[in-house]
């Protein structure tokens, strides 16, 4: 078995056609790692961008990379993939990059030239910046770390001037995986990318906003009163703001109110539903049963009213 590391640079462009920013990929480099993580082959190509042909200063400033040198070794997105797919050996080989967004952006470059969210040629891959944060004790919070500063932690020496090129990047994640490869604990890092894994990855979730569609009815939804766990009655109609459901129930068995609130966010093949229960002040409760004519105002005088 290879290991793949590749490394994308990219410019923000809009995309006019989908009325929204994305990210082309003009550059991409590489590093083959045999069995013994040997590097036995290199890739680098440039490549002509099609959503936007102005670079912005920022990606120019970062990468060096001039119109110019673009313009005259650059060839299109779908023969650099086939250059890139071929080299590789794809079938035999797991592919990695310094963390995923890499992996977002060649998804969305597909998805744009080919009108598919799907990377033929990929079958495996593993997040590299993951597998190689488990190693660093210094981390408690497990926060994503720059391959520069990871590569100081394992004391790597790096040139910071040839970062942010892709193939230079590729040499100094391949010593990063290389001071902490190991088989059985890199396993788990891998995923399997057949089937419509690239198309859940590029899927976005949204809160729904209609209180019945296709997978969720608000009507079979029910709440539970945190006490005594029997079921809360709802007293007014659900409204909808900040992304939830929200309404106010009681439970028949204590006489507690709660506000109750729940979001319904659709993700790629289900509805994922979140609820929250929350008491009511006596003093709000109170006044919600005078809005609702369950009781009455006390009299001005401050005594209470008498019944009738």
């Amino acid at each position: 078995m290879n290991f793949v590391i590749f490394d994308l640079e990219w410019n923000n462009a809009y995309n006019y056609k989908a009325q929204t920013g994305m990210n082309e990929i003009i550059e991409i480099g590489a590093v083959m790692l045999d069995e013994r993580l040997q590097i036995v082959d290199t890739f680098k190509q440039l490549i002509l961008p099609k959503v936007s042909k102005r670079l912005t200063g920022r990606f120019k400033d970062l990468t060096h990379i001039t119109p110019d040198e673009v313009k005259q070794n650059g060839i299109p997105f779908e023969e650099a993939f086939r250059d890139f797919a071929r080299w590789s050996g794809a079938d035999n080989c797991v592919f990695m990059s310094w963390s995923d967004s890499d992996l977002y952006v060649l998804a969305g470059n597909y998805k744009y030239f080919s009108q598919r969210a799907h990377v033929p040629f990929m079958q495996r891959y593993a997040d590299a910046q993951k597998y190689c944060m488990r190693f660093l004790t210094d981390n408690p919070n497990n926060n994503q770390i720059s391959l520069a500063h990871c590569a100081e932690k394992f004391q790597i020496s790096v040139e910071e001037e040839n970062l942010h090129r892709a193939l230079e990047d590729c040499y100094v994640a391949a010593a990063c995986f290389k001071k902490v490869y190991d088989p059985a604990l890199f396993e788990p890092y891998i995923c399997d990318c057949s089937g419509d894994y690239f198309e859940r990855l590029l899927y976005k979730p949204y809160y729904l906003r209609h209180a019945i569609c296709r997978g969720f009815d608000l009507r079979q939804q029910k709440f539970q009163c945190p006490r005594c766990h029997k079921e809360l009655q709802m007293l007014r109609p659900f409204e909808f703001s900040n992304n939830a459901f929200k309404n106010w129930g009681e439970c028949r068995d204590c006489g507690t109110k709660y506000w109750v609130q729940l979001r319904a966010k659709q993700m790629y093949d289900h509805v994922q539903i979140s609820k929250k229960v929350q008491p009511m002040s006596r003093k709000r409760s109170r006044a919600m049963d005078r809005e609702n004519g369950r009781t009455k105002a006390p009299s001005k005088s401050g005594k209470k009213a008498k019944n009738s």
